[in-house]
């Protein structure tokens, strides 16, 4: 099965040739090797270039382990490269197989590798790109250890638009599906429910658990499943480090400290399981250090940790929303904005609102509320006042998993249905 990843082969196409070492990032199992192994390459060869001069080697193949030691790449690449005048370019996948633990630690000199493809780069008649992550590895280790020499594409699971695109069912089936199972590629080969749980949880336990247990040599398993499990759970709800320590605290978890739920937050959004989204104050124009919301960064994993439990529709879609916007590059925070309200006895007092988005791109500004669903003027008025309390112009706007058309209110609220907000490719105004 081919789904085309448009959005991130123009990204590819975009970069090519700028001196810098491309580095496709993302969580593990997204599809960061068919983007640069398929679609790229299929892209390059159809562009006219030689097959002679795309250089493909996925170190975790066994049939390319001897390039996993660095003087045999290095004198393949070598061979590989000649001073033509034809232009090359070098795709390798799964790096952390050419690179060893003892490497990693060594902060004081970067590994073979890099070293090996930082000198490369000097050439000028070669492109490098390079995904790899593992336990011995994970994404944010790759495009740290280029030191300003790596331009990083962040890759994540499929968009509803590239999810929808691939299956045969109408847009609110396809809809319920992405919600319940999310957008990991490999889920969408499997036509059994029951396939697609199991899959969802070997991954989750086999490779994320694993791979972050190995890789930051957690101490304490059970206390980073408990972690896992409370974020899950309480998606798109505001939280910190104390907040956490406090909740699993009343479990009976007796090794909870609060450095340690720190780190192990860390390595969970190192590992890119999670990502946060900061309050920001409207009006103050500033940001507030604590709580912040997090969000799966694939809603099926999410669900599958879980075991179904809680099919909290509200924070599902909010977290699909926050997830789309961050595929379409925009920074993405959870608005406050200050309220004057009056009391019973007549005092004024100042209540603190949430806007559930603050999306941010180059000089484009939304401000976004989420709701499943709207019954009645209440329910409507709620959801707008804090809007209704900025004072500047940029755009605002309302989703409902409606298939309504776009339209606007006499106050120049946009209010969207989420079918046609997510199948846009670009934010629409």
């Amino acid at each position: 099965m081919i789904i085309a990843r448009d959005s991130y082969l123009e990204q590819l196409k975009e970069r090519m040739w700028n001196g810098l070492i491309k580095i496709v990032t993302g969580i593990r199992r997204c599809g960061k090797s068919f983007l640069l192994f398929r679609l790229f390459a299929d892209y390059l060869r159809a562009s006219g270039v030689s097959p002679e001069h795309i250089i493909a080697i996925n170190l975790e193949s066994e049939e390319n382990e001897q390039y996993c030691d660095i003087s045999n790449l290095s004198a393949y690449l070598r061979q590989r490269i000649s001073d033509d005048g034809g232009r090359y370019y070098l795709l390798l996948d799964e790096i952390q197989f050419a690179i060893s633990k003892q490497e990693l630690r060594d902060k004081d000199n970067p590994p073979r590798l890099y070293r090996l493809l930082n000198g490369l780069m000097h050439k000028q008649n070669i492109d490098i790109y390079v995904t790899g992550s593992n336990s011995k590895m994970l994404s944010n280790d790759v495009s740290t250890e280029f030191r300003g020499r790596g331009d990083v594409i962040r890759l994540h699971p499929l968009s509803f638009r590239e999810f929808f695109s691939a299956v045969d069912t109408d847009k609110i089936t396809a809809l319920d599906d992405y919600m319940l199972y999310g957008g990991m590629p490999q889920m969408l080969t499997m036509k059994s429910p029951s396939a697609r749980l199991e899959y969802a949880r070997e991954l989750f336990a086999e490779v994320y658990r694993k791979d972050i247990i190995e890789r930051y040599e957690i101490e304490f398993p059970d206390l980073l499943d408990k972690i896992t499990d409370t974020l899950c759970s309480s998606v798109g709800s505001l939280t910190n480090v104390a907040k956490l320590t406090t909740t699993i605290r009343s479990s009976g978890e007796s090794k909870c400290h609060h450095e340690t739920i720190a780190r192990y937050l860390g390595c969970l959004q190192e590992a890119m399981i999670f990502t946060t989204a900061k309050r920001y104050d409207v009006k103050g124009r500033r940001y507030f250090d604590y709580p912040m919301k997090f969000y799966c960064e694939d809603l099926g994993l999410r669900n599958m940790r879980l075991n179904l439990r809680q099919q909290d529709e509200t924070h599902i879609m909010e977290n699909i929303i926050f997830n789309e916007l961050v595929q379409r590059g925009y920074a993405v925070d959870v608005g406050v904005v200050p309220i004057a309200e009056k009391t019973l006895d007549g005092r004024l007092t100042r209540k603190n609102c949430e806007i559930d988005f603050v999306a941010n791109l180059g000089y484009q500004r939304y401000y976004i509320q989420s709701a499943w669903t709207l019954d009645g003027e209440e329910k409507l008025r709620q959801e707008l006042r804090p809007l209704m309390n900025i004072a500047d112009s940029f755009t605002k706007i309302l989703i409902t998993k409606t298939t309504q058309p776009p339209w606007r209110d006499e106050q120049g609220f946009l209010h969207l249905g989420l079918y046609d907000f997510l199948l846009n490719p670009g934010m629409p105004l």
